[in-house]
């Protein structure tokens, strides 16, 4: 039997995908009032490896990463997709999204993603919440799943989150 370790914080990250860069500049306002400072953060990206999103948000989509300084507990952690939900929302435009919201988190071991959409790999967090493990960390870097989303099995994206996991290691030890 083995005995129930109390979890570490883990590491806040958003991705944004949106036509629309100025919609990032006013959902990045409202994250960092509710969690802190960001403390990593990719230029603007293009986002070409799908069509998925073109009919909601139109063509020549962006994409951008943050990471927050502050870290967060996992308790009750699906209230950071339902609060990012309510942020779509705000900023949408005639009833439509102008941007998707997709957080998530980076812990040691993996990069775990928020999402409302139950699939065969995502673990049920409550609220109508589900945990979708994107990348695993072994041999020094993070690694793709099979399903795994094409843009997160792009070299540019692992290196960024293996540098934000590098900032949460020395987070964590400096904490110990």
């Amino acid at each position: 039997m083995g005995n129930p370790l109390k979890h570490i914080p883990v590491k806040l990250i958003v991705g944004f995908i949106s036509s629309k860069p100025s919609q990032f500049i006013s959902a990045r306002h409202i994250l960092e009032k509710k969690f802190g400072k960001i403390d990593k953060e990719t230029p603007l990206l293009d986002f070409s490896h799908t069509h998925y999103y073109e009919r909601e948000f139109g063509k020549n989509l962006k994409r951008k990463f943050l990471s927050f300084k502050n870290l967060i507990p996992l308790k009750e952690n699906y209230g950071i997709k339902l609060y990012t939900n309510k942020i779509e929302e705000k900023l949408s435009e005639n009833n439509a999204r102008t941007i998707n919201i997709d957080p998530g988190y980076i812990s040691l071991a993996k990069l775990v993603l928020f999402t409302t959409k139950n699939r065969s790999h995502r673990i049920y967090i409550d609220k109508g919440i589900y945990g979708d493990l994107e990348l695993h960390f072994i041999k020094k870097s993070f690694q793709p799943l099979q399903w795994t989303y094409p843009d997160y099995r792009t070299q540019g994206y692992i290196g960024f989150f293996n540098s934000i996991r590098a900032v949460y290691l020395n987070q964590i030890k400096n904490a110990a």
